[in-house]
């Protein structure tokens, strides 16, 4: 994280408390349920389809030997089990020097872990580079806030070698590991091999996923300075390019366009939604828009 040795979990923290939380109550009243609506689901018994019920819910082996539509039904449980799953490959190095993607992702982390820990929930954490760096198991409290706080101050051990991320490392690792029906927020810029999409498919059927995805609005323009380098985070390719070329510029911006839409899809075909946050953005306005954006489409 950029600007990490300025830095210790108890200071991120009470800035986040002062900056954002606080603000965040205010904003959503102290009702974080559309945004922690990933509780528990314990099945406790079966009956008839009744024409609204979920359709997720159906039964689908008993409905096959009784010959009509069957339900689970379920009870809620009272405590929300949150797993973060975080994205700190080269590519999210990205961004201004004082606010890159990474600290926005650590950001984001840490005030979710800190509103679930302080309702009396567990959270852990997984956190992802190439490979699965940490996994830290679902704690209580400000203590396992802190834990959280502290691994993402530590610089990712970026491995040797041009090799893109591979988002579906995680997501399997994730599926593996989350084994109760747990709210699961995947944090990340999404620039990945392809074939991520099935995990997150998996994952969606089985816990309520909250897709994250922090961008910087530069990753789809370059400023106007004529020849310059710039180079491809993740593999350390370099291309000399005139960033005061129209045609490219036009190139550029409609590339990135096409591949924020073809994300979108394949996170909606996952079965979740896509949110955004940018470097440039506030940190509690991003929020709530995700909140109020979920409570829509459940509605």
């Amino acid at each position: 994280m950029a600007g990490a040795d300025q830095l210790t979990p108890e200071r991120v923290l009470r800035r986040l408390e002062w900056r954002v939380i606080r603000r965040l109550d205010g904003r959503l009243q102290g009702d974080y349920r559309t945004f922690f609506r990933g509780a528990g689901l314990d099945f406790t018994d079966l009956r008839e389809y009744a024409p609204g019920d979920d359709l997720r819910h159906i039964d689908w082996n008993v409905t096959a030997r009784m010959d009509e539509p069957f339900v689970r039904e379920y009870v809620e449980d009272r405590e929300v089990t949150g797993w973060l799953l975080l994205d700190r490959s080269a590519s999210m190095a990205f961004g201004p020097a004082d606010r890159q993607k990474d600290l926005v992702m650590a950001e984001v982390a840490t005030t979710l872990a800190q509103v679930l820990a302080r309702s009396g929930n567990q959270v852990g954490a997984m956190l992802f580079d190439h490979d699965v760096e940490k996994t830290i198991r679902p704690g209580h409290g400000r203590g396992q806030v802190l834990r959280i706080a502290s691994e993402l101050l530590k610089p990712p051990a970026h491995p040797d070698g041009t090799a893109p991320t591979d988002l579906a490392v995680l997501l399997r690792a994730a599926l593996g590991v989350i084994r109760r029906r747990s709210l699961v927020v995947v944090v990340s810029d999404f620039i990945s091999e392809p074939g991520w999409e099935q995990p997150l498919g998996i994952l969606a059927q089985r816990h309520d996923v909250v897709a994250i995805q922090v961008l910087d609005r530069r990753e789809g323009e370059l400023p106007r300075a004529g020849m310059i380098w710039i180079e491809d985070a993740e593999t350390g390719e370099q291309i000399f390019v005139d960033s005061d070329d129209e045609g490219f510029r036009s190139r550029l911006s409609a590339a990135a366009e096409q591949r924020q839409a073809d994300l979108r899809e394949a996170v909606r075909l996952a079965g979740t939604e896509l949110h955004t946050v940018t470097t440039d953005e506030d940190l509690v306005r991003a929020l709530v828009r995700i909140s109020e954006l979920r409570r829509r489409l459940r509605r």
